[in-house]
């Protein structure tokens, strides 16, 4: 499975968004690593052989001068995967700060849709090209994360909208929705004791947590040729997350 040309990867510094730049890379794609944090971005160009760009996705201005630079000094885009995102703590909406959830909704739902626009109009122009935005599990249940889970839910409705937008001028939009997923990020805090991971891996149905070269994968396969006639879908790779909770009120998975 070949993923030709340029593939931008916002977010790409780390976490989900540096297996997406390393799988692609693997794969054969020319990747830009588009991050706000050029030290991170640089290290995994390095590391992959590809291209580092500074920007911050929810500012309209960085972002659209590093989309004119890609197009200027790596060629015309092909793929672009949007992993540039925030967290929040869970907090209930009384201590929720205002700053934490505007901040959340800045980048994680603005700038993905920001990042949409200023590749993928390119896309269509061309008559070619693929979106693969990371949305999250969250954005299919309810959780004590009042910012995250409705900007995730958010990026789902985005990607519907975009696929069925661009779908005559042949750009595929998808999405990619992770459940927990082990990144640097929360492996740290597991290992401060702030996550239980035993209570994340039995509440997936498969027992464990999603690796991110697993998210990779799926990223790849829906930015490859291989799922040419698939758009507008959000893809949960989870390790059965989604399915398990219910069967707790019938006394849990039969292990």
């Amino acid at each position: 499975m070949r993923i030709e040309g340029v593939a931008v990867v916002t977010g790409g510094g780390s976490g989900i968004g540096e297996a997406c730049c390393r799988e692609l890379a693997e794969r054969g794609a020319e990747v830009v690593v588009l991050d706000r944090n050029l030290e991170t971005a640089e290290a995994v160009a390095r590391a992959i052989g590809g291209a580092a760009i500074e920007a911050d996705v929810a500012d309209d201005g960085s972002l659209n001068a590093a989309a004119a630079r890609v197009e200027r000094e790596c060629g015309s885009v092909r793929t672009l995967v949007n992993s540039a995102g925030v967290m929040q703590i869970p907090l209930p909406p009384e201590t929720l700060p205002l700053a934490m959830y505007d901040e959340v909704m800045r980048v994680d739902l603005r700038g993905l849709y920001l990042a949409c626009v200023a590749f993928g109009l390119p896309m269509t122009r061309r008559r070619a090209g693929s979106i693969v935005n990371i949305a999250s599990v969250a954005g299919f249940r309810s959780m004590p994360l009042h910012a995250y889970a409705p900007a995730k839910a958010a990026v789902i409705s985005t990607t519907e909208c975009l696929a069925a937008e661009w779908g005559p001028a042949q750009v595929r939009v998808n999405a990619v929705c992770p459940g927990y997923t082990l990144t640097p990020q929360l492996k740290a805090r597991i290992e401060r004791g702030e996550r239980d991971v035993s209570a994340l891996e039995t509440n997936a149905a498969m027992g464990r947590l999603v690796d991110p070269k697993e998210i990779a994968q799926a990223v790849a396969f829906l930015a490859s040729q291989l799922a040419s006639a698939i758009t507008g879908v959000s893809l949960p790779v989870d390790c059965g997350w989604l399915v398990a909770p219910s069967w707790h009120s019938y006394g849990g998975l039969r292990r």
